[in-house]
């Protein structure tokens, strides 16, 4: 049985990473997360699911980064367990507007859940899907090293 699942990834809460100035060369950041529905979410079901991320940018060319970020959400929905990690790479497009750094983010990579996600049963096993994952938002700078970020975006993934 293949389901699609679309999930919405909220992760409003700050962040803190490095100054995000025309000058700066890394980016390191790290964030709470929120994602809007459980993975065996039926109507009536459904669950938030809570957890962190981790992310670095490397040096950018022409405003464009790589970006490498590894996230995870914990939770149960149905009375399973629901253990998620998603390992991703992809690009930040940068733009400074006065002192706030406008950006957008396209991530690509690989997921999987622990043997028991879905409600009932445990002979599906730990799955590997891919997943993708584009969002953007606004780092304000705190001071000279730290900003505050905030960012909102959406992930697909596919369980089948």
């Amino acid at each position: 049985m293949r389901s699609l699942l679309l999930l919405l990834l909220l992760s409003l809460l700050p962040s803190f990473s490095n100054a995000q100035t025309a000058t700066a060369p890394y980016q390191i950041s790290g964030s709470l997360n929120a994602l809007s529905n459980s993975f065996n979410g039926v109507p009536g079901s459904t669950h938030p699911l809570l957890g962190w991320s981790v992310s670095a940018a490397f040096p950018p060319w022409h405003n464009l980064r790589f970006v490498l970020d590894y996230t995870s959400f914990q939770g149960t929905n149905l009375g399973a367990p629901q253990h998620a990690q998603f390992p991703t790479g992809g690009v930040q497009y940068s733009h400074l507007l006065g002192r706030e750094n406008i950006f957008a983010k396209a991530l690509l990579g690989e997921g999987w859940m622990n043997t028991e996600w879905a409600a009932n049963t445990k002979a599906i096993g730990t799955l590997g899907t891919i997943t993708t994952y584009a969002g953007g938002g606004i780092d304000t700078p705190l001071s000279r090293h730290f900003s505050l970020r905030f960012e909102g975006g959406m992930q697909y993934t596919n369980l089948a």
